[in-house]
Protein backbone atom coordinates (compact mmCIF):
# COMPACT_ATOMS: atom_id res chain seq x y z
CA UNK A 1 0.00 0.00 0.00
CA UNK A 2 1.34 3.64 -0.87
CA UNK A 3 0.53 6.14 1.19
CA UNK A 4 -0.13 9.50 -1.27
CA UNK A 5 -0.69 12.09 1.45
CA UNK A 6 1.38 12.90 4.77
CA UNK A 7 2.95 15.93 5.87
CA UNK A 8 5.71 15.27 8.34
CA UNK A 9 7.27 18.76 8.62
CA UNK A 10 6.19 20.83 11.65
CA UNK A 11 4.79 24.13 10.37
CA UNK A 12 4.98 27.08 12.91
CA UNK A 13 3.86 30.76 11.78
CA UNK A 14 5.01 33.07 13.69
CA UNK A 15 6.26 36.98 13.63
CA UNK A 16 9.64 37.19 15.02
CA UNK A 17 12.21 35.14 13.82
CA UNK A 18 14.51 35.28 17.08
CA UNK A 19 12.19 34.14 19.47
CA UNK A 20 10.55 31.45 17.20
CA UNK A 21 13.94 30.02 16.45
CA UNK A 22 15.30 29.85 20.23
CA UNK A 23 11.86 28.47 21.30
CA UNK A 24 12.27 25.82 18.58
CA UNK A 25 15.93 25.37 19.29
CA UNK A 26 15.24 24.56 23.14
CA UNK A 27 12.30 22.98 22.53
CA UNK A 28 14.47 20.30 20.74
CA UNK A 29 17.69 20.45 23.26
CA UNK A 30 19.63 21.65 20.11
CA UNK A 31 22.73 24.37 20.58
CA UNK A 32 24.73 24.58 17.88
CA UNK A 33 23.26 25.76 14.77
CA UNK A 34 24.71 25.78 11.42
CA UNK A 35 22.83 28.88 9.84
CA UNK A 36 22.74 29.03 5.99
CA UNK A 37 21.50 32.55 4.35
CA UNK A 38 22.93 34.49 1.88
CA UNK A 39 25.37 37.49 2.86
CA UNK A 40 22.58 40.20 2.50
CA UNK A 41 20.63 38.74 4.87
CA UNK A 42 23.39 38.95 7.22
CA UNK A 43 22.55 42.99 7.60
CA UNK A 44 18.74 42.59 8.12
CA UNK A 45 17.54 43.55 11.78
CA UNK A 46 16.00 40.41 12.14
CA UNK A 47 19.01 38.27 11.60
CA UNK A 48 20.77 40.97 13.27
CA UNK A 49 18.55 40.39 16.26
CA UNK A 50 18.74 36.51 15.79
CA UNK A 51 22.11 36.43 16.16
CA UNK A 52 22.25 38.23 19.71
CA UNK A 53 19.16 36.75 21.25
CA UNK A 54 21.39 32.63 20.54
CA UNK A 55 24.41 34.26 21.45
CA UNK A 56 22.48 36.03 24.67
CA UNK A 57 21.10 32.27 25.25
CA UNK A 58 24.24 30.62 25.09
CA UNK A 59 23.60 29.18 21.94
CA UNK A 60 26.57 28.84 19.91
CA UNK A 61 25.98 29.79 16.03
CA UNK A 62 27.91 29.73 12.86
CA UNK A 63 27.04 31.04 9.29
CA UNK A 64 27.29 30.35 6.16
CA UNK A 65 26.68 33.28 3.91
CA UNK A 66 28.23 32.33 0.52
CA UNK A 67 24.53 31.14 -0.82
CA UNK A 68 24.20 32.56 -4.46
CA UNK A 69 21.32 32.16 -7.02
CA UNK A 70 21.40 28.58 -8.76
CA UNK A 71 23.75 27.32 -6.39
CA UNK A 72 26.86 25.14 -7.82
CA UNK A 73 27.89 21.57 -5.95
CA UNK A 74 30.65 23.54 -5.24
CA UNK A 75 29.10 25.79 -3.12
CA UNK A 76 27.30 23.47 -1.11
CA UNK A 77 29.95 20.79 -0.75
CA UNK A 78 32.24 23.60 0.80
CA UNK A 79 29.10 24.43 3.11
CA UNK A 80 28.94 20.77 4.26
CA UNK A 81 32.63 20.78 5.16
CA UNK A 82 32.42 24.03 7.10
CA UNK A 83 29.18 22.44 8.74
CA UNK A 84 31.18 19.51 9.46
CA UNK A 85 34.23 21.13 11.04
CA UNK A 86 32.15 23.27 13.03
CA UNK A 87 30.04 19.92 14.17
CA UNK A 88 26.62 21.56 14.45
CA UNK A 89 24.20 19.75 15.65
CA UNK A 90 21.31 21.61 13.47
CA UNK A 91 21.09 23.72 10.72
CA UNK A 92 18.77 26.87 10.29
CA UNK A 93 17.79 27.43 6.75
CA UNK A 94 17.00 31.18 6.12
CA UNK A 95 16.11 32.81 2.53
CA UNK A 96 14.75 32.17 -0.64
CA UNK A 97 14.72 28.81 -2.81
CA UNK A 98 18.43 28.43 -3.15
CA UNK A 99 19.47 28.98 0.52
CA UNK A 100 16.78 26.32 1.28
CA UNK A 101 17.82 23.84 -1.13
CA UNK A 102 21.61 24.46 -0.10
CA UNK A 103 20.90 24.04 3.69
CA UNK A 104 19.64 20.68 2.38
CA UNK A 105 23.01 19.46 0.01
CA UNK A 106 25.28 21.25 3.14
CA UNK A 107 23.51 18.86 5.72
CA UNK A 108 24.12 15.66 3.61
CA UNK A 109 27.75 16.10 2.57
CA UNK A 110 27.87 17.32 6.85
CA UNK A 111 26.36 13.85 7.81
CA UNK A 112 27.65 11.60 4.74
CA UNK A 113 30.68 13.31 3.69
CA UNK A 114 31.29 12.95 0.18
CA UNK A 115 30.22 15.28 -2.98
CA UNK A 116 26.23 16.66 -3.36
CA UNK A 117 26.90 15.24 -6.74
CA UNK A 118 27.41 11.55 -4.97
CA UNK A 119 23.59 11.78 -4.01
CA UNK A 120 22.16 12.54 -7.50
CA UNK A 121 22.03 9.02 -8.53
CA UNK A 122 22.10 7.49 -4.79
CA UNK A 123 19.31 9.01 -3.19
CA UNK A 124 18.91 6.15 -1.14
CA UNK A 125 22.02 6.40 0.72
CA UNK A 126 20.48 9.59 2.12
CA UNK A 127 19.78 9.35 6.35
CA UNK A 128 20.59 10.34 9.73
CA UNK A 129 20.69 14.23 8.91
CA UNK A 130 20.80 16.87 11.50
CA UNK A 131 17.47 18.49 12.85
CA UNK A 132 16.61 21.34 9.52
CA UNK A 133 14.51 24.81 10.53
CA UNK A 134 13.85 26.34 7.11
CA UNK A 135 12.67 29.86 7.16
CA UNK A 136 11.17 31.32 3.88
CA UNK A 137 11.75 34.82 3.03
CA UNK A 138 9.89 34.62 -0.59
CA UNK A 139 6.84 33.11 -1.19
CA UNK A 140 7.33 30.62 -4.24
CA UNK A 141 9.45 27.54 -4.24
CA UNK A 142 8.11 26.06 -1.21
CA UNK A 143 11.32 24.47 0.07
CA UNK A 144 10.49 24.47 3.29
CA UNK A 145 8.06 21.60 2.82
CA UNK A 146 9.55 19.90 -0.19
CA UNK A 147 11.39 16.81 -0.48
CA UNK A 148 13.51 18.00 -3.15
CA UNK A 149 16.74 20.10 -3.64
CA UNK A 150 17.88 21.39 -7.18
CA UNK A 151 21.77 21.82 -7.89
CA UNK A 152 23.50 23.13 -10.45
CA UNK A 153 26.04 20.31 -11.58
CA UNK A 154 28.86 22.16 -12.81
CA UNK A 155 30.00 19.42 -14.80
CA UNK A 156 27.12 19.42 -17.11
CA UNK A 157 25.86 22.68 -16.10
CA UNK A 158 22.27 21.22 -15.79
CA UNK A 159 19.52 22.15 -13.00
CA UNK A 160 19.85 18.59 -11.38
CA UNK A 161 17.24 17.41 -8.61
CA UNK A 162 17.50 15.52 -5.31
CA UNK A 163 14.13 13.71 -3.94
CA UNK A 164 14.41 11.95 -0.35
CA UNK A 165 11.83 12.32 2.61
CA UNK A 166 14.89 12.03 4.52
CA UNK A 167 15.86 15.52 3.34
CA UNK A 168 12.66 17.41 4.46
CA UNK A 169 12.54 19.89 6.61
CA UNK A 170 11.95 19.57 10.56
CA UNK A 171 10.19 22.59 10.69
CA UNK A 172 8.70 24.98 8.93
CA UNK A 173 8.88 28.49 10.31
CA UNK A 174 6.20 31.21 8.18
CA UNK A 175 7.34 34.75 9.57
CA UNK A 176 5.51 36.82 6.76
CA UNK A 177 7.16 39.86 7.70
CA UNK A 178 10.28 38.30 6.59
CA UNK A 179 8.63 39.08 3.20
CA UNK A 180 7.89 42.33 3.02
CA UNK A 181 11.01 44.04 1.97
CA UNK A 182 11.00 40.93 -1.25
CA UNK A 183 11.22 43.69 -4.22
CA UNK A 184 8.17 43.42 -6.50
CA UNK A 185 9.95 41.21 -9.60
CA UNK A 186 11.08 38.51 -6.82
CA UNK A 187 7.26 38.78 -5.23
CA UNK A 188 6.14 38.31 -9.25
CA UNK A 189 8.66 35.31 -9.63
CA UNK A 190 8.01 33.26 -6.65
CA UNK A 191 4.40 33.85 -6.45
CA UNK A 192 3.94 32.41 -9.84
CA UNK A 193 6.31 29.89 -9.23
CA UNK A 194 3.83 28.77 -6.63
CA UNK A 195 0.77 28.72 -8.90
CA UNK A 196 2.36 26.39 -11.37
CA UNK A 197 3.41 23.77 -8.88
CA UNK A 198 -0.51 23.95 -7.73
CA UNK A 199 -1.51 24.10 -11.67
CA UNK A 200 1.39 21.48 -12.77
CA UNK A 201 0.46 19.08 -9.45
CA UNK A 202 -3.38 19.36 -10.10
CA UNK A 203 -2.67 17.85 -14.02
CA UNK A 204 0.24 15.92 -13.04
CA UNK A 205 -0.01 12.10 -13.26
CA UNK A 206 0.57 11.82 -9.72
CA UNK A 207 -2.25 13.79 -8.64
CA UNK A 208 -5.32 12.41 -5.94
CA UNK A 209 -8.51 13.55 -4.86
CA UNK A 210 -6.78 14.88 -1.53
CA UNK A 211 -3.92 16.65 -3.90
CA UNK A 212 -6.57 18.32 -6.01
CA UNK A 213 -8.32 20.11 -3.34
CA UNK A 214 -5.03 21.65 -2.13
CA UNK A 215 -4.20 22.58 -5.29
CA UNK A 216 -7.32 24.68 -6.01
CA UNK A 217 -6.74 26.35 -2.29
CA UNK A 218 -3.12 27.28 -3.42
CA UNK A 219 -4.64 28.54 -6.68
CA UNK A 220 -7.45 30.35 -5.24
CA UNK A 221 -5.18 31.83 -2.73
CA UNK A 222 -2.48 33.35 -5.04
CA UNK A 223 -4.94 34.44 -7.38
CA UNK A 224 -7.06 36.49 -4.50
CA UNK A 225 -3.92 37.42 -2.35
CA UNK A 226 -1.12 37.53 -5.22
CA UNK A 227 -1.84 40.77 -6.52
CA UNK A 228 -2.11 42.84 -3.71
CA UNK A 229 1.30 41.21 -2.33
CA UNK A 230 2.80 42.94 -5.41
CA UNK A 231 0.32 46.40 -4.83
CA UNK A 232 1.82 46.50 -1.31
CA UNK A 233 4.53 44.88 -0.75
CA UNK A 234 3.99 45.86 3.61
CA UNK A 235 0.61 44.20 3.49
CA UNK A 236 1.02 41.73 6.19
CA UNK A 237 -2.06 39.53 5.72
CA UNK A 238 -1.72 39.59 1.67
CA UNK A 239 1.93 39.01 2.52
CA UNK A 240 1.24 35.90 4.70
CA UNK A 241 -1.88 34.27 2.60
CA UNK A 242 1.21 34.23 -0.07
CA UNK A 243 3.66 32.65 1.64
CA UNK A 244 0.87 30.12 3.40
CA UNK A 245 -0.25 29.16 -0.16
CA UNK A 246 3.80 28.89 -1.30
CA UNK A 247 4.45 26.43 1.65
CA UNK A 248 1.16 24.68 1.03
CA UNK A 249 2.41 24.11 -2.86
CA UNK A 250 5.55 22.88 -1.44
CA UNK A 251 3.73 20.37 0.13
CA UNK A 252 1.84 19.54 -2.72
CA UNK A 253 4.90 19.03 -4.83
CA UNK A 254 5.62 16.14 -2.61
CA UNK A 255 2.38 14.50 -3.09
CA UNK A 256 2.02 15.36 -6.65
CA UNK A 257 5.05 16.42 -8.39
CA UNK A 258 5.32 19.08 -11.47
CA UNK A 259 5.47 18.45 -14.95
CA UNK A 260 6.41 20.14 -18.04
CA UNK A 261 6.65 23.41 -17.65
CA UNK A 262 9.32 22.87 -14.84
CA UNK A 263 11.24 20.39 -16.82
CA UNK A 264 10.84 23.68 -19.64
CA UNK A 265 12.33 25.88 -16.55
CA UNK A 266 14.47 23.45 -15.26
CA UNK A 267 16.73 23.44 -19.16
CA UNK A 268 16.05 26.57 -19.94
CA UNK A 269 17.09 28.25 -16.73
CA UNK A 270 20.08 26.76 -15.98
CA UNK A 271 21.03 27.29 -19.79
CA UNK A 272 19.71 30.85 -20.38
CA UNK A 273 19.73 32.25 -16.47
CA UNK A 274 16.23 32.55 -16.63
CA UNK A 275 14.48 33.66 -13.77
CA UNK A 276 12.80 30.47 -12.51
CA UNK A 277 9.55 31.25 -11.75
CA UNK A 278 9.08 33.29 -14.68
CA UNK A 279 10.22 30.34 -16.67
CA UNK A 280 7.42 28.26 -15.70
CA UNK A 281 4.65 30.98 -15.79
CA UNK A 282 5.86 31.14 -19.79
CA UNK A 283 5.27 27.90 -20.11
CA UNK A 284 2.58 27.10 -18.48
CA UNK A 285 -0.14 28.65 -21.23
CA UNK A 286 1.20 26.29 -23.85
CA UNK A 287 1.08 23.48 -21.29
CA UNK A 288 -2.58 24.23 -20.42
CA UNK A 289 -3.22 24.36 -23.89
CA UNK A 290 -1.34 20.68 -24.84
CA UNK A 291 -3.41 19.04 -21.85
CA UNK A 292 -6.63 20.26 -21.85
CA UNK A 293 -7.65 17.40 -24.84
CA UNK A 294 -6.88 15.02 -22.07
CA UNK A 295 -8.35 16.88 -18.97
CA UNK A 296 -10.95 19.24 -20.33
CA UNK A 297 -12.29 18.98 -16.80
CA UNK A 298 -9.39 20.39 -14.46
CA UNK A 299 -7.92 22.93 -17.13
CA UNK A 300 -11.85 24.33 -16.71
CA UNK A 301 -11.52 24.24 -13.06
CA UNK A 302 -8.23 26.25 -13.13
CA UNK A 303 -10.31 28.62 -15.63
CA UNK A 304 -12.68 29.34 -12.85
CA UNK A 305 -10.68 29.75 -10.27
CA UNK A 306 -8.90 32.22 -12.71
CA UNK A 307 -12.11 34.00 -12.60
CA UNK A 308 -13.11 32.94 -16.33
CA UNK A 309 -16.78 32.33 -16.94
CA UNK A 310 -17.98 29.24 -19.36
CA UNK A 311 -21.35 28.05 -21.11
CA UNK A 312 -21.07 24.20 -20.27
CA UNK A 313 -21.00 23.08 -24.08
CA UNK A 314 -17.22 23.98 -24.49
CA UNK A 315 -14.95 21.64 -26.62
CA UNK A 316 -11.63 20.89 -24.71
CA UNK A 317 -9.65 23.66 -26.89
CA UNK A 318 -12.18 26.26 -25.97
CA UNK A 319 -11.68 25.11 -22.65
CA UNK A 320 -8.09 25.68 -23.13
CA UNK A 321 -8.72 29.32 -25.20
CA UNK A 322 -10.75 30.52 -22.12
CA UNK A 323 -8.02 29.34 -19.20
CA UNK A 324 -5.10 30.29 -21.40
CA UNK A 325 -6.93 33.86 -21.49
CA UNK A 326 -7.58 33.51 -18.08
CA UNK A 327 -4.01 32.95 -16.98
CA UNK A 328 -2.63 35.61 -19.49
CA UNK A 329 -4.46 38.12 -17.88
CA UNK A 330 -3.70 37.01 -14.22
CA UNK A 331 -0.08 36.60 -15.07
CA UNK A 332 0.68 39.78 -17.19
CA UNK A 333 -2.22 42.29 -16.18
CA UNK A 334 -3.07 41.55 -12.35
CA UNK A 335 0.14 40.41 -11.18
CA UNK A 336 2.78 42.01 -14.15
CA UNK A 337 5.23 39.79 -15.58
CA UNK A 338 7.06 41.31 -17.43
CA UNK A 339 7.15 40.25 -21.37
CA UNK A 340 9.83 37.10 -22.00
CA UNK A 341 10.94 39.27 -24.89
CA UNK A 342 12.67 41.28 -22.40
CA UNK A 343 15.06 38.51 -22.53
CA UNK A 344 16.23 38.69 -25.97
CA UNK A 345 16.27 34.94 -26.98
CA UNK A 346 15.93 33.95 -30.23
CA UNK A 347 12.92 31.42 -30.80
CA UNK A 348 15.36 29.36 -33.22
CA UNK A 349 17.82 28.80 -29.80
CA UNK A 350 14.81 27.87 -27.44
CA UNK A 351 14.19 25.28 -30.27
CA UNK A 352 17.42 23.28 -29.73
CA UNK A 353 16.20 22.37 -26.27
CA UNK A 354 13.50 20.15 -27.11
CA UNK A 355 14.94 16.95 -26.50
CA UNK A 356 16.45 17.89 -23.17
CA UNK A 357 13.33 19.43 -21.53
CA UNK A 358 11.39 15.89 -23.03
CA UNK A 359 14.28 13.76 -21.10
CA UNK A 360 13.79 15.74 -17.89
CA UNK A 361 13.03 14.18 -14.69
CA UNK A 362 9.97 15.27 -14.08
CA UNK A 363 8.50 15.66 -17.86
CA UNK A 364 7.01 12.18 -17.00
CA UNK A 365 4.48 12.99 -14.86
CA UNK A 366 2.71 15.25 -17.71
CA UNK A 367 -0.59 13.37 -18.61
CA UNK A 368 0.30 13.41 -22.45
CA UNK A 369 3.31 11.85 -24.40
CA UNK A 370 6.05 14.33 -24.86
CA UNK A 371 8.21 14.00 -28.03
CA UNK A 372 10.54 16.09 -29.86
CA UNK A 373 7.87 17.76 -32.33
CA UNK A 374 5.20 18.10 -29.10
CA UNK A 375 8.43 19.72 -27.25
CA UNK A 376 8.76 22.36 -30.67
CA UNK A 377 5.68 23.12 -30.59
CA UNK A 378 5.55 24.21 -27.00
CA UNK A 379 8.76 26.15 -27.15
CA UNK A 380 7.45 28.12 -30.14
CA UNK A 381 4.65 29.62 -28.01
CA UNK A 382 6.85 29.96 -24.59
CA UNK A 383 6.30 33.47 -23.39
Amino acid sequence: MEVRMQQPVKVVVEHNLATAVKEILEHEHLNRPFIVLDRFLLTTPAVIELTQVLADAGIEAQTYADIIPDPPAQLIDQGGQAMAAFKADSIIAIGGGSSLDSAKGINIVASLGGSITDYLTSETAIHGLKPLISVPTTAGTGSEMSNALVVTDEATNQKQAILSDNILSDYALLIPELTVSLPVKQTIASGLDAFAHAAEGYLSNLSTPMADAIAEKIMFLLYNYLPGAVKDGSNVENRQRVLVAASLAGWLLNQSGTIVAHSTAHILGAKYHLVHGEAVSYALPGVLDLIAPVKPKKVKEIGKILGASFKGDETPAEIAEITVKAYLHFRDELVGLHPFADYKLERNELLQNADAIVNERFAGNTPVTLTHDVMVNLLEHFG
